[in-house]
């Protein structure tokens, strides 16, 4: 078999593309995701479900699949009766669908490297209320910590390219993810979702990407679930203050209102806005919520035209 090379030095021969939104997949499908698990509730109860959307983005064109694991916590699982060695196993089973995605891939034609990112939603995300686009959820840095560890630790348990510390809403969640990773023995990137140039909570983006500049298990810095109007500076200061790689994932440009538990608005994602954001620094380019196959493919087409 053809070793894969590893992420980092993927990224430094040029740009990747990321999948994208997983739900908007599996909603297409026909699965209802509107329990406060979300996409996470079919690891128990429709797995080969989730194979098959990670399946559809990498025959899109799509080289980094993100794992179904962004609203899966040991915390959230319990409180639907889920114990601690079941919820781990469905952890570990979302980073094993998506490689089984990838296999299924490369035996269906695909030829080039195929990548996995374990997603690791903020704690917004297990609260299931929309403060993920808020943060300052009055916990402290180290309580943040001690939420995020155990799950990481059982994601990098589960042999992850990389972890996807992502859709992160302030710069204390930040500490705590950076914290949490070191000497887990898997590289991650680090995405804040934000507004305008600064975080959601309302930190300055300069500084909040500071954070991860110094940090060796750090291999990309980026924002996700944004408009893809604000994708162009956030990822030209996220080059200029850490000189790291540049993920960028927004979502359609449409908003998510909590409250209804629905998408307002009109699309505003296009294709031809990637090659700025390759121009400007980012190296893994995709979607995130409500941007679908087809747009992926668009971006796959237009990084490898320019390659």
């Amino acid at each position: 078999m053809t070793t894969v090379p590893a992420l980092a030095e993927a990224l430094a021969a040029g740009p990747l593309v990321l999948d994208g939104g997983l739900s908007n997949q599996l909603e297409s499908a026909g699965y209802d995701l509107s329990d406060a698990l979300w996409s996470a509730r079919l690891l128990a109860e429709r797995p080969e479900a989730i194979t098959e959307a990670h399946l559809g983005y990498f025959m899109a064109g799509a080289d980094v699949a993100i794992t179904s694991s962004y609203q899966a916590t040991l915390e959230g699982f319990a409180r639907r009766g889920i114990g601690h060695d079941r919820a781990a196993e469905l952890l570990v089973l979302s980073v094993r669908l998506a490689r089984e995605a990838a296999a299924r891939a490369q035996a269906e034609g695909v030829a080039r490297p195929l990548w996995v990112a374990a997603s690791a939603g903020p704690y917004g995300a297990m609260l299931a209320d929309g403060s993920e686009y808020r943060g300052r959820y009055g916990l402290t840095v180290a309580e943040l910590e001690a939420f995020h560890r155990p799950r990481l630790e059982v994601l990098a348990s589960a042999g992850p390219d990389v972890l996807a510390l992502e859709t992160v809403p302030d710069t204390d969640e930040a500490t705590a993810l950076l914290r949490a990773v070191r000497e887990l023995g898997v590289p991650a990137w680090l995405s804040y979702t934000v507004s305008g140039d600064r975080t959601r909570a309302g930190q300055p983006l300069a500084e909040a990407f500071a954070l991860a500049a110094e940090v060796d298990e750090v291999i990309a810095v980026g924002v996700n679930c944004c408009a893809p109007e604000e994708v162009d500076g956030a990822v030209a200061t996220a080059a200029r203050v850490t000189g790291k790689p540049v993920v960028a994932y927004p979502n359609s440009g449409e908003s998510w209102d909590a409250r209804t538990h629905a998408w307002d608005g009109r699309a505003t994602f296009a294709a031809a806005r990637v090659a700025g954001w390759r121009d400007a620094g980012a190296r893994l380019i995709g979607g995130c919520c409500r941007v679908g196959p087809e747009t992926i493919a668009s971006i796959a087409a237009t990084l490898r035209a320019a390659a």
